[in-house]
């Protein structure tokens, strides 16, 4: 079931609010069976036969989990419990996840005559794994414990967050649950979530949906081996680009919002990744739970930068490619993730020739700012190609075009409206064709929209920030941050009013009114 769905919004989510602070007001314990329940249903929406997996997943790392909290016994080490439950996880995850893409790539290298039948990827693996190898870790740690296998599968289940992230912890989520003022219905925290919800629902199903139409034909056409020129390959990127932005910051609102209903807050995973000024300060703000995974799960156990600069780069190039290959079987996410990881040495080795050189003050300098957020975009866009594209060609046809190497032309519609500049443009080397004028139009009208829409004006969370929308707050650096203390950023706060209500109902219709057409998250792939 998807966020954006007339049944999710119109009978499972009020539905399910409805029942929970109906029963939590007789039995806690009851209620959160109840929510188990319906994050089951939310799950099985989809292909009911893979609950049978999400529910032995569960089953198998509660029990893990039970053994690593009860401390050392006879038998087998925690160590060893550990690794296997670990073991466990990734195997899962590397079965339904990656055994198509191992086994083609070996076949293709050694010749044999290697097959496997079509294996479909079950809804949130990525997801749910990651976040239960996570317990398992916290729980050898003795940083958290469970003793309850139906508060455990909340902590897994719990629907807002269960497709697409946050990636959470046990230790911020379960706490939350026990409270019991968390178990009585607030008007504030219905206020709070639906106000959340609606400007995600905005993002998601206006701008992301909308931009896309203009992304998706130009790749399409890079896919299929066409020339694509200077304009149309930059304009399907970067429609693409901002596609992405709002189509995920839309969902982790809405994500945040429902779970507010709830009043739970969900850490945050979305903080205006484009205004950061360099790739370090993008990775804090982008799919942030993730990033503190990797972290804390991959870069730092592999010694981070406890082991000298060279190994700190190459703990840093490793994790981005598990990071790359995490989200999609596919070579075209391996470069993505090696690609960052190239970045995030490079950026951290300016920063030591940078310091080196007494050079910080550039740091002030409004030029450099402007020329470091410059820089940082275009890394970010070149990425996104490869990210987006469905093959290593389909990529470099669409990096080409960027280039300009298939020459520069804009639609033969628009030059006759320019007047003297025609000539100008023509004798600069530019070409003008027939055809395309209005998708030329419509793709930069957006891109000219969004883009200054997602640098200048304040983000869901520092709009609601007075209300304490999730589980961590973010603030901006102004050294790091693109805009960051604009008057627009400090003018416009949510507040209860008239003016605020009528903001929320306009974008609520808007949003439903463009749910016509459904389109999934971009992330659920994932």
């Amino acid at each position: 079931m998807l966020f954006n769905s007339y049944e999710f919004i119109f009978a499972f989510l009020p539905v399910t609010v409805a029942l929970f602070f109906l029963i939590s007001r007789f039995d806690h314990e009851k209620a959160i069976g109840v929510l188990v329940l319906a994050s089951l249903f939310f799950y099985g929406w989809w292909n009911p036969k893979y609950l049978f997996l999400i529910i032995l997943s569960m089953g198998i790392n509660y029990g893990v989990g039970r053994l690593l909290g009860n401390g050392d016994k006879e038998g087998l080490s925690r160590k060893t419990i550990l690794t296997l439950g670990i073991v466990f996880n990734l195997g899962l995850l590397g079965y339904y996840k990656y055994a198509g893409f191992f086994v083609s790539n070996v076949a293709a290298l050694t010749g044999l005559d290697w097959q496997i039948g079509t294996i479909v990827l079950p809804l949130a693996i990525s997801f749910f794994t990651f976040q239960q190898i996570a317990y398992l870790v916290d729980a050898y740690e003795g940083i958290t414990k469970e003793y309850k296998f139906l508060h455990y599968a909340l902590f897994v289940t719990f629907f807002p967050q269960l497709i697409a992230g946050p990636i959470v912890h046990h230790k911020e989520m379960l706490p939350q649950f026990m409270q019991d003022e968390k178990m009585r219905l607030r008007l504030d925290n219905i206020t709070i979530g639906l106000m959340i919800f609606s400007i995600g629902l905005f993002k998601k199903a206006v701008l992301a949906d909308g931009v896309a139409v203009y992304a998706t034909p130009v790749f399409k056409a890079a896919g299929s081996g066409a020339e694509l020129g200077f304009f149309e390959a930059w304009g399907g990127a970067l429609a693409y680009t901002l596609q992405l932005y709002f189509d995920f910051s839309g969902y982790s609102d809405m994500a945040i919002g429902a779970a507010r209903l709830f009043g739970i807050r969900l850490p945050l995973n979305f903080h205006s990744p484009y205004k950061a000024l360099s790739i370090v300060e993008f990775w804090r703000r982008w799919h942030m739970t993730l990033s503190r995974f990797l972290r804390d799960y991959v870069y730092i156990p592999l010694g981070g930068n406890r082991k000298g600069k060279a190994r700190r780069y190459v703990n840093l190039s490793a994790t981005m490619l598990l990071g790359g290959l995490w989200h999609g079987a596919g070579w075209t996410f391996v470069i993505w993730g090696a690609l960052h990881g190239l970045y995030l040495v490079i950026n951290h080795g300016w920063h030591f020739v940078q310091s080196k050189l007494g050079l910080e003050g550039l740091n002030k300098s409004f030029l450099w700012r402007g020329l470091a957020w410059a820089l940082t975009f275009l890394a970010v866009v070149l990425g996104w190609v490869f990210f987006r594209a469905e093959d290593f060609d389909t990529a470099t046809t669409m990096l080409a075009g960027m280039s300009g190497a298939n020459g520069i032309s804009i639609p033969n519609g628009i030059a006759v409206h320019l007047g003297p500049l025609q000539q100008l443009l023509s004798g600069l080397g530019i070409d003008f064709t027939l055809g395309g004028g209005s998708s030329f139009v419509w793709t930069w009208t957006w891109i000219i929209v969004l883009l200054p829409a997602a640098l200048l004006l304040p983000n869901t969370q520092q709009i609601m920030d007075r209300f304490g929308p999730a589980y961590n707050r973010v603030t901006d650096q102004v050294a790091y941050t693109l805009a960051s203390d604009s008057l627009l950023m400090r003018r416009i706060r949510f507040r209860p009013s008239l003016g605020w209500a009528a903001i929320c109902a306009l974008m609520t219709v808007t949003g439903l009114l463009a749910l016509s057409q459904i389109s999934e998250f971009l992330y659920f792939q994932f």
